[in-house]
């Protein structure tokens, strides 16, 4: 295995150790310690330039979710709901409801990470009339 790789599954056990200690407290993940320990692991991806499309190993948020949703066995939960046309349980919607938050999470950080500069340059003083 890779040393990229090896640091691929690292953030990803400890992003899922954040989730499931946050599921187990019943605290949630938009709130510090978890976001605070989420928004590092986000930085340390981009760093590792694993956050383009196409990256190897993908670690953008669809490459996050998708490797969370396996590793927990959503699609299968899914698939079986629609197959046995009955509700998904209350654990796989949970665990579901946790990408979302994931998902939301990076939008921000996404977004703040794009616009640091701009708040990083210096101000340009307002012409004295």
């Amino acid at each position: 295995m890779t040393d990229l790789k090896k640091f691929a599954r690292n953030i990803l056990d400890r992003l899922e150790d954040i989730v499931i200690e946050a599921e187990t407290t019943g605290k949630p993940l938009e709130v510090d310690p978890f976001r605070g320990q989420i928004f590092e692991l986000f930085v340390q991806c981009e760093a590792a330039n694993c956050v383009h499309d196409e990256a190897d190993p993908d670690l953008s948020s669809d490459g996050i979710c998708q490797t969370l949703a396996e590793r927990w066995g959503l699609r299968e939960a899914a698939q079986e709901s629609i197959r046995s046309q009955e509700k998904m349980s209350t654990d796989a919607v949970g665990r579901m409801r946790l990408l979302w938050s994931i998902l939301r999470m990076w939008m921000e950080w996404t977004y703040a990470w794009q616009r640091w500069p701009e708040f990083k340059q210096p101000q340009a003083e307002a012409p004295v009339e």
